[in-house]
């Protein structure tokens, strides 16, 4: 929106209405060009500022993006540092682990072995006991077995010496 210079009606009286007017339109002119140039000036300056600021958002991106590379880059790796730590304290735990349950195993065996050897022991006291006991049995059954036939003869040799008599008196 171009402003119309005005000059005073006293310019106008001394250099005449057509010089007077010939000058404001020039003042016009010269104005319409310097706001031509001067937007002309702001729209390349503002072009430049865009381009500028589009540079600094493109390398702010790449910059985050490296960033965050390089953060993914280090958190795989501390992931993958963490498994290998993980899988060696498993593995660590499974070998302790596996000797313990050997030992125990080892220590049940020798448990077992004693316990047999204990029962194998007490086992044979047994088999001895009741051989011995087997024995007396069989020594008191012979002393029974001996004292009846004394006393069937006994008791044969009466029932016949009886019977003798009872014949012989009768």
């Amino acid at each position: 929106m171009p402003v119309t210079a005005k000059l005073s009606r006293k310019f106008y009286e001394t250099l005449g209405d057509e010089i007077a007017n010939e000058l404001v339109d020039w003042f016009n002119q010269v104005d319409l060009t310097y706001r031509g140039d001067l937007r002309e000036v702001n729209e390349l300056n503002f072009a430049r500022f865009d381009a500028k600021l589009e540079q600094r958002f493109a390398e702010s991106d790449a910059k985050l993006e490296r960033r965050f590379a390089d953060y993914d880059i280090r958190l795989e790796k501390r992931f993958a540092d963490y498994d290998t730590r993980l899988e060696q304290r498993f593995a660590d735990h499974d070998i302790k682990l596996e000797q313990r349950f050997a030992d125990h195993d080892i220590k049940l065996e020798q448990r077992f072995a004693e316990a047999d050897a204990k029962l194998e022991r007490r086992l044979t006291e047994f088999d001895a006991r009741m051989e011995h006991l087997e024995a007396r049995f069989d020594v008191k059954l012979e002393q029974l077995r001996a004292e009846l036939i004394k006393w069937m003869f006994v008791f044969w040799i009466g029932t016949v010496a009886m019977m003798f008599f009872a014949q012989a008196i009768g």
